[in-house]
């Protein structure tokens, strides 16, 4: 089976791709996306957080949410919001957020390539949310959210992709409201997408940036509906992508006084008082706010085995050596005292939400880089949670894999 292979995707009509196109279902709350959706009736949230059209009480995970995803897309369908291709096509999708551009290929990857390893993973996904994108790619009997993937420089694909880009342009381009510049151009000819299916035949792997709980999803629909055996994609060459900070934020300190603490992580870090908001552009150094005062944090070099790609994470070794002998944090998976920010949200948030007391202390990060992330995969080793953060964010519904 061929790496990627083209589809039949469902698309916005023209004109309504700014309308429809939301942003993932996962970096919103239910209260952001209904806020959202005032001003976008056509809003693809609908399907893909379909909660925000019932009442709030009622649980994300409850079974009318899915009927509702269901029933909403299957009228975007007939009411002709979404249209069909008529014949199977691959996509080329350009992101541009001020100076940085990115441009991938969407396509149908392959499950039993996801399964063998040739796509690989870094994340371990929660139950609770791969069994929701499950359910949701069952009622709607489609893939709907795009799993970002990573391919090792090519310097011959990028020449193929940028060749079909200036033959003509794109059929769909727009300015969300976040300021990302999206434009996507469909790929119909039956020699192009034989050339880029063959072109992505010659990459030994490529590897998951964003959507574990999608493509985990994915492949556990392929195991009750055999014709399901592919997921909506975009791939990105590595050289073109940007990771920003995915910082940490404590609700307590685990009963210790702000000087208990502090003296604490003096046994293994460095601690300097900064006179304002820090943001690590160094590895193997961290930003810490408590109320009132920011600290920058250098791990002591003893502490730090550069020759293993995971335990030298910054990630990595702010669970070891802090979260969790300091504060008792075990698994930040499943643990209610900590929560992750963006960076893309800056260290004012970060600050702010200890100054209200909604917590009690925040981290700041260097960037986990993709070299690092790449490591981690060939190796085949797992990262912490809330690793990496990928900006700018594909939307959903621009292009709909059915199944």
């Amino acid at each position: 089976m061929k790496l990627i292979q083209p589809f039949a995707g469902w698309r916005p009509r023209p004109g309504l791709a700014a309308e429809v196109a939301a942003p993932p279902y996962d970096v919103l709350s239910s209260q952001e996306a209904r806020q959202l959706v005032k001003d976008h009736p056509h809003s693809f949230l609908y399907v893909s957080k379909a909660e925000i059209a019932l009442d709030p009480s009622l649980s994300p995970y409850d079974e009318q949410v899915y009927q509702t995803a269901a029933e909403r897309f299957a009228a975007m369908q007939r009411e002709g919001i979404l249209r069909q291709e008529a014949t199977p096509c691959l996509y080329i999708y350009q992101l541009t957020l001020g100076q940085r551009r990115q441009t991938g290929v969407v396509a149908a990857a392959s499950i039993a390539a996801y399964r063998n390893e040739r796509i690989r993973k870094h994340e371990l996904t929660r139950p609770d949310k791969e069994n929701d994108r499950t359910r949701l790619a069952e009622v709607l009997a489609a893939h709907s959210g795009p799993v970002f993937l990573i391919s090792r420089q090519d310097q011959h694909l990028d020449r193929m992709v940028e060749q079909i880009q200036q033959a003509s342009p794109p059929n769909e381009a727009f300015l969300a409201d976040d300021g990302v510049h999206h434009a996507l151009w469909v790929v119909s000819e039956p020699h192009l997408i034989e050339q880029l299916v063959d072109r992505f035949e010659q990459h030994p792997r490529l590897y998951i940036a964003d959507g574990h709980h999608r493509s985990a999803a994915a492949a556990r629909v392929a195991e009750r509906h055999a014709h399901a055996d592919r997921f909506l994609a975009v791939i990105f060459p590595e050289n073109q992508l940007q990771i920003l900070d995915y910082n940490r934020v404590v609700k307590d300190l685990r009963g210790l006084s702000t000087q208990a603490f502090l003296q604490a992580v003096a046994e293994r870090f460095r601690i300097t008082p900064a006179p304002s908001a820090v943001a690590p552009k160094e590895r193997h150094t961290f930003a810490l706010y408590l109320p009132g005062q920011w600290y920058q944090l250098t791990l002591a070099a003893e502490w730090i085995d550069e020759s293993d790609p995971l335990s030298s994470l910054d990630v990595a070794l702010l669970d070891r050596h802090l979260l969790q002998p300091i504060l008792g944090i075990e698994d930040p998976r499943r643990d209610q005292r900590i929560d992750f920010v963006g960076g893309v949200r800056g260290t004012a948030t970060l600050q702010a939400l200890v100054d209200s007391g909604s917590m009690a202390a925040a981290f700041a990060l260097c960037p986990t880089s993709l070299a690092e992330l790449l490591a981690v995969a060939d190796a085949n080793k797992i990262m912490p949670p809330k690793s990496t953060w990928f900006e700018p964010k594909l939307r959903d519904g621009l292009v709909v894999q059915t199944f």
